[in-house]
């Protein structure tokens, strides 16, 4: 059927803009995330719990000896910024791990995934940092920080940008990581299939603390960490692209600011405390991943 001719100026005048306000509105809910709507329980939802902490509701995750807790979220996503606030277990969380990571629900063989995983620590000691990327099932590339305050006194924010041209992870805005999208150089990159964000908090006392050696001591469960502030901005694109995707190869509009390439320099020198690149035990010169000799 042929559309119904615009006989009235006044709505072929409007019709234009109201189609572009209801654009506007919808991408500007999809720029944005809510904790309490936007997110599911996994498993452990008996020992988790929403509360609101001041103006913010925040979620709770438990974890005893029988189990952990673990959430995900209702919507997956291709090239976004993941902010989350975090406040970890106080005291002597030692064998715990807390998490917050995308992952992709494709075959395992050819998954994506970023992971932060907080390794529990024995009372006085600092927290661990552990990172790493998985690009089309190829992972084995962590990196490990300590943080430069107590992240169980209070709530931090912790940040996945992935954008065509990096992953970057930030804590509190500050630079830590930065995965370079190498596939120019035949490393892999992950850009084609979309992700889901994840948190939990489970027990790890194999390895998470000292490499097992200190154990979680069940006496002090159940262990609670705290979520809030759950926000998702979908990766935006240079003018007069369509979306992130599409963003031309000679495009500098995700290269890194100097403020970023001065926070990774800062941490690398002052809290880094594994990088993969340089573990020689691990690998020797012919099994060095290939982005390791890359500027």
């Amino acid at each position: 059927m042929a559309p119904l001719p615009c006989t009235e100026k006044l709505r072929c005048l409007w019709a234009p803009l109201l189609l572009w306000l209801a654009f506007l509105l919808l991408a500007v809910e999809l720029g944005t995330a809510d904790i309490y709507k936007d997110i599911e329980l996994v498993w452990g939802a008996s020992r988790t719990y929403f509360f609101m902490d001041g103006d913010s509701e925040s979620l709770a995750l438990s974890l005893d000896k029988s189990t952990g807790s673990c959430f995900k979220s209702k919507a997956m996503y291709l090239y976004a910024q993941i902010d989350l606030d975090i406040k970890l277990i106080e005291g002597d969380s030692a064998g715990t791990v807390c998490t917050v990571y995308t992952i992709s629900e494709g075959p395992w063989e050819i998954h994506d995934e970023i992971d932060l995983e907080f390794l529990g620590n024995a009372t006085g000691e600092p927290y661990t940092l552990h990172t790493n990327v998985f690009a089309n099932g190829v992972g084995g590339r962590e990196q490990q920080f300590q943080l430069w305050f107590d992240p169980s006194a209070d709530y931090h924010t912790y940040s996945i940008i992935w954008n065509p041209k990096h992953i970057l992870i930030q804590v509190d805005g500050v630079t830590i990581r930065d995965f370079k999208n190498n596939e120019a150089h035949g490393v892999a990159f992950p850009k084609w299939q979309q992700m889901r964000v994840y948190g939990s908090l489970w027990n790890a006392d194999d390895w998470a603390t000292q490499g097992g050696r200190v154990k979680t001591d069940w006496s002090k469960s159940p262990f609670v960490s705290y979520y809030r502030n759950y926000n998702v901005t979908w990766c935006q694109p240079s003018a007069g692209v369509d979306w992130c995707g599409n963003e031309p190869a000679g495009s500098r509009h995700f290269d890194l600011d100097q403020k970023a390439m001065s926070d990774l320099a800062w941490v690398r020198q002052r809290y880094m405390t594994y990088n993969y690149c340089s573990d020689y035990d691990r690998f020797n010169a012919s099994t060095l991943p290939k982005e390791c000799s890359l500027p």
